[in-house]
């Protein structure tokens, strides 16, 4: 079983659920006692949703770049970047190291391929609706058109994301307008929605609509289970 190296705390709440779907997902697919091998940096979230917001991405790439480092020299074999935002300095950080990085928006790619989504709605924070590194990655390797909500509703969508998911508060108020923006991106002709921040899936659930959501958190964990036990298969 290959070390999967996790570069998390953006939020921790988030990253808990990656630490618990790993540890369900090997012991599911191994039995007995068996859990991940997992090696873990936790950023302080305060310093990088403060760079975020004044756009310093380059002092944001050199704390990650450091921490995957240390992922590396902790024996990580390859890494995960725990938050769909922070993909807008993947590169940067992958470069940084040898082991490769398992980059969510492509794990996401390849899932909506797979059951023939060609358009889809995108949810996340305000900087992965509006700007192109993830979204333009969408399209451009993958030919999958995406469709993001109006310039109101995603800051709705950011403001609960921060003021709300990161820390932990669930409000059915703020469920119910998550809902009406995911029903606007299904009129418009979305297939499915990708749920691009990997706190939203604690907010939204596939039982709370009829169109297919996608969690990228999950999605992105069952691409870290495949690739960790490879070579056992």
């Amino acid at each position: 079983m290959k070390t999967i190296g996790l570069l998390g705390g953006m939020s921790w709440e988030s990253t808990s659920t990656y630490y618990q779907l790993l540890n369900e997902g090997i012991k599911q697919r191994l039995g007995g006692l068996h859990s991940a091998r997992i090696c873990m940096h936790s950023v302080d979230f305060a310093e990088i949703e403060k760079l975020q917001h004044c756009g310093d991405w380059a002092a944001a790439a050199t704390i990650l770049a450091q921490a995957a480092q240390g992922l590396e020299a902790g024996g990580a074999d390859f890494f995960l970047i725990c938050t769909n935002t922070m993909h807008k300095v993947a590169e940067e950080v992958a470069s940084s190291v040898q082991i490769p990085l398992l980059h969510i928006a492509d794990a996401t790619a390849r899932r909506l391929q797979a059951d023939r989504v060609s358009k889809v709605g995108l949810l996340g924070t305000r900087f992965t609706m509006d700007q192109d590194f993830y979204k333009g990655r969408l399209a451009s390797m993958h030919d999958i058109e995406v469709l993001t909500p109006a310039p109101p509703a995603q800051q709705t969508v950011h403001q609960i994301i921060y003021e709300e998911l990161c820390l932990g508060t669930i409000k059915e108020e703020s469920r119910m307008s998550y809902l009406d923006i995911i029903a606007d991106l299904k009129s418009a002709g979305a297939q499915g929605i990708i749920l691009g921040c990997t706190e939203i899936a604690m907010l939204v659930k596939q039982a709370d609509t009829d169109i297919a959501l996608y969690d990228t958190t999950d999605i992105h964990c069952q691409v870290a289970l495949d690739t960790a036990l490879a070579e056992l298969t």
